[in-house]
Formats: structure tokens, sequence, C-alpha cells
């Protein structure tokens, strides 16, 4: 049985096939990235707390908007701050607990991820609003628009792991 029959060659290379998976191997550190649990975790955790920023946002929002009377986009820099203390402190000690830096080293590369995003959300905001979207309806929009940037901005930078 030195010679194998084409159809016995056949088979084996389909049985070759059958054992390697269709997709192949990882295709680098992203799809590396996305079989982590642990990441997806964090991404759950960063809602959660996007969410208490979000609910935060917007109820300062709505009392610089209408209780003091400021213009929109002044309003939505004031509300950004107060829930940008938020969701930092919430993050470091909770979504990335692990990945806890320097204090005021991780606080500054949060402050500046988190400025990229407020201006992206201003420039949704304001584009909204010109359109004729509500003020306040425009502001949950934006927010909810820039939320990934967010994330992947801050895991990446400023909770990045210390290797």
């Amino acid at each position: 049985m030195s010679d194998a029959s084409p159809a016995a060659a056949t088979l084996a290379v389909v049985m070759d096939e059958r054992t390697v998976p269709a997709a192949g191997p990882p295709r680098g550190r992203v799809d590396a990235a996305l079989r982590r649990r642990a990441n997806w975790e964090q991404l759950v955790k960063f809602c959660v707390v996007g969410a208490s920023g979000y609910a935060v946002n917007l109820a300062v929002y709505a009392v610089l908007l209408r209780g003091l009377d400021l213009h929109y986009l002044t309003a939505a820099i004031g509300s950004f701050l107060v829930a940008v203390t938020n969701n930092y402190l919430w993050n470091r000690l909770w979504t990335f607990s692990r990945q806890r830096g320097h204090l005021v080293h991780q606080g500054l590369r949060f402050f500046v991820v988190s400025t990229l995003a407020l201006g992206a959300n201003l420039l949704v905001l304001h584009l909204l609003v010109s359109a004729g979207v509500e003020e306040i309806v425009a502001q949950a929009i934006a927010i909810v628009l820039v939320t990934p940037v967010n994330f992947v901005g801050n895991k990446l930078w400023s909770f990045r792991s210390r290797r």
C-alpha cells in the first residue's frame, strides 16, 4: 500500500482541510483582542460607567441650559466637566482597576482623550442643533455617537496595561 489511489489521496486532502479551522488563525492584535473575554467585560463596565456619566451629563446640561439659561455649547462644556470627573473616578476604580497608573498621569491622559471626545461631541451637537434637532435630544445623540471613540482611546492609552 505504498501507492495511494487517487480517491484515497483526495480523501486525505479533504480530511486535512476539515481539521484546519475555516477562518484560519487570528490575523493580528485586533482579532486576539476581540476573542478575550476580559475585554468584553471591560466594555460592559465602561458602558455602565458611561451610562451614569450620560445621566449626569444630561442632567447638568439641562440645568445649565434651562435653569441658568446658558448657550447650548457652553452648557455642553460645563456638563462635560462634571461628567468626565464622574467617569474618570468610576473607570479608574472599577472598569480598569487592574490597570491603575499614577493618579495624575492617568487622569491627564483620560482628560486628553475625553477632551478629544468633547470636540467631536460639540461638532455633532452643533450640526444636529443647526439641523433643527432639539438641544437636549441633540446632546443625547451626540454623546452616544462619540462613546466608541472614547472607549478605544481610554482603553488603549489612558488605562493601557503596563508591561
